[in-house]
């Protein structure tokens, strides 16, 4: 089962995409749009080139646990992809993702400029590994 995760921003969404399988993570891009509308159907043409059946989409939570506004931007976002892809949608707690990845992406000698360019794709990478991992304990 082919799971593609989502790491949607105001500028640019980082999207991973599983292997046949399900079990690892594979292809990565990165959206470059500011419009969710837009990004919803970029999103549902790369679902259905990739054949994913399910979406996770990351889920800004505060550090404190509590939800802000970015919280209801994912919650927005999760109605629009149901909508236009007709997959199932989970949200997955993000917390960490993007420093994370930058942490990845610098220890690997990226500098700032190129760090920011795919940046994105990483964290989505990051909350498919995540998601991946609980689906496998659930087993």
């Amino acid at each position: 089962m082919r799971i593609m995760a989502i790491d949607y921003g105001d500028a640019h969404t980082g999207v991973a995409v599983s292997d046949p399988t399900g079990l690892l993570a594979g292809f990565t891009a990165t959206i470059d749009a500011y419009r969710p509308e837009t990004v919803a159907e970029r999103i549902a043409a790369l679902a259905e080139e990739h054949r994913a059946e399910e979406l996770v989409l990351g889920h800004p939570v505060n550090m404190d646990g509590t939800l802000g506004p970015r919280s209801e931007k994912a919650r927005a976002m999760k109605a629009l992809l149901e909508e236009r892809t007709g997959l199932p949608v989970a949200l997955w707690d993000e917390r960490r993702t993007t420093i994370d990845a930058h942490q990845i992406l610098m220890n690997n000698g990226k500098d700032a400029r190129k760090r920011k360019k795919t940046v994105d794709a990483v964290a989505a990478s990051l909350i498919l590994e995540g998601y991946l991992t609980y689906k496998k304990s659930r087993l």
